[in-house]
């Protein structure tokens, strides 16, 4: 199995709990997964964040990292691919964009924000309406409010509209922000990098519509999975590859 068939992995949500670290089990269990089957990560967030979350040596723990949906693309260790947005955009479209999201967050009535309101990332932005620099309390509070009253649903809305002609996917995810990136720069982007494996499982949390492990759940090139939490994560691995 492990020659023609790879496992690919979201992070927060699906190996560990949302910007948390991976637990001691977790990080012990994929490498007893490595013996069985090809093992690859696949995060929204940059190569510093996601090794925050899954330890140093990420790049060598791993078959295949790919940070920010694959626009940084490793394999056993060594950079395979980088994507750059603002080559893509161009600085004038970058600037009307992210000046309009800068207005858009300073009328927005929440009930607390803090600073980073846009993360400029190699192949993406990321947008969070109360600024990535809250707490980890201020973003559990955040993740329920926005639950109850659809603030990132509504700013995504409205940046649809707004940029209709620049060709941009919107992606929600984790508790607090959303990714903006060009159309076919989701997560399916890594899979252009998997053609010699005949099989590829997906292990995500947001795999709904507009969640950002969505449309690489639904891909037809992979065999998706939904989970709940990093613990479904290792009993969902354990019953598909076997493991004892």
């Amino acid at each position: 199995m492990a020659s023609k068939t790879i496992a690919l992995f979201d992070v927060d949500g699906t190996l560990t709990a949302p910007r948390k670290k991976a637990t001691v089990e977790m990080l012990a269990f994929m490498q007893q997964l490595r013996k069985t089957v090809t093992v690859g990560i696949v995060g929204g967030s940059d190569l510093v964040k996601i090794a925050e979350q899954l330890g140093d040596g990420l790049i060598n723990n791993y078959d295949y990292v790919f940070a920010e949906n694959g626009l940084v693309a490793y394999k056993a260790g060594e950079l395979l691919a980088v994507q750059s947005l603002k080559v893509h955009l161009g600085d004038d479209k970058l600037k009307t964009f992210i000046n309009y999201v800068l207005h858009y967050v300073a009328d927005l009535d929440i009930p607390i924000k803090r600073g980073t309101f846009v993360e400029f990332r190699n192949g993406m932005l990321n947008v969070s309406p109360i600024g990535r620099n809250c707490s980890q309390e201020e973003r559990d509070e955040f993740e329920k409010y926005d639950l109850a009253t659809g603030v990132r649903k509504k700013f995504v809305e409205a940046l649809r509209e707004r940029f209709a002609d620049y060709g941009l996917t919107y992606s929600i995810g984790g508790q607090i922000s959303f990714d903006v990136f060009p159309q076919g720069w989701d997560k399916t982007y890594c899979l252009q990098f998997l053609e010699e494996f005949q099989t590829v499982y997906f292990f995500g949390d947001k795999t709904y519509e507009g969640g950002n492990d969505f449309e690489i759940f639904s891909s037809a090139r992979t065999i998706g999975h939904t989970v709940t939490s990093p613990d479904d994560t290792m009993v969902k691995c354990a019953e598909i590859f076997q493991l004892s």
